[in-house]
């Protein structure tokens, strides 16, 4: 496939910078995410993949370089922003109200009022046509939950994932982020939510996935971005490197050239994390 073949990518970066005082957390950072597609972002700790995620989401405004979406120029205000252009986050802290149930938790902060003055002047809500949309949601991604009303507090870890992964797809038009869905789990919950996040890729919508897991990472992404000193180091598919080479490349110990993926070691780094040049 040319260049000219491929897909135009759904959400796109070229030169990210952000800078806050004298350091650097984004050093002309560049990002694709395909359609249709898994994208695994991972990096060591301080590497500026945080930051990187914040500027595609909206979370904070990058003081250089350009973001597109549908392959077109765009500017994110705020994290509202990203929102109503069809990007949703699911943060590591999920950020449910834990005392609501899980239908005002899927229309958390988009509230339906009931129609007409009920609505209008007395602003009540729509409760039985927010249980039933909330209902349509989980099943189009096979939850499957006792009870709409049973408060979030009452549910498992992994529930409380689903619930917060459901209410960011009812909602999202381009971009699903999730970060760190599995880092609490247990290793049956952490099956569960791969397999939802499957279920997300399987209606179109692409997934971006930050995580530490790296059998997590092999086992559900279309493509690794591997993100070092502030910037992409690499986009590898997993099934064409092992895990050590992978976190070679993360740390340094490893460099990809530009030609399609050939690994060069960089030498002694490379032996002391006991990975050979391919």
């Amino acid at each position: 496939m040319t260049a000219a073949d491929s897909p135009t990518p759904v959400l796109q970066a070229r030169g990210l910078v952000k800078r806050y005082g004298q350091v650097t957390a984004i050093d002309g950072a560049d990002f694709d995410l395909l359609p249709g597609e898994v994208l695994a972002v991972i990096g060591d700790n301080g590497a500026g993949k945080t930051s990187l995620i914040k500027a595609l989401t909206g979370a904070i405004v990058p003081d250089a370089g350009e973001i597109r979406l549908n392959g077109e120029p765009i500017r994110f205000t705020g994290p509202q922003s990203a929102r109503a252009h069809g990007i949703e986050t699911v943060h590591q802290d999920l950020a449910v109200a834990a005392s609501m149930d899980i239908a005002s938790n899927m229309f958390l902060g988009r509230e339906l009022r009931r129609p007409g003055v009920l609505g209008s002047v007395f602003r009540m809500l729509d409760k039985k046509r927010m249980r039933q949309e909330a209902a349509e949601h989980m099943a189009g991604l096979k939850i499957g939950l006792r009870s709409l009303t049973q408060a979030v507090e009452t549910l498992s870890g992994g529930q409380r994932q689903a619930v917060a992964v459901a209410r960011s797809v009812a909602w999202a038009r381009s971009v699903v982020v999730m970060d760190e869905p599995t880092a609490a789990l247990g290793v049956k919950e952490s099956g569960q939510v791969l397999d939802l996040i499957r279920r997300v890729r399987d209606r179109g919508l692409p997934v971006v996935l930050i995580s530490h897991n790296m059998p997590h990472v092999f086992e559900i992404a279309d493509h690794v971005h591997v993100h070092r000193l502030g910037r992409r180091a690499a986009v590898i598919k997993p099934s064409e490197y092992s895990m050590a080479e992978v976190v070679a490349i993360m740390t340094g110990a490893l460099t990809v050239d530009g030609s399609g993926g050939t690994v060069v070691a960089d030498s002694e780094a490379a032996k002391a994390a006991g990975v050979q040049a391919t």
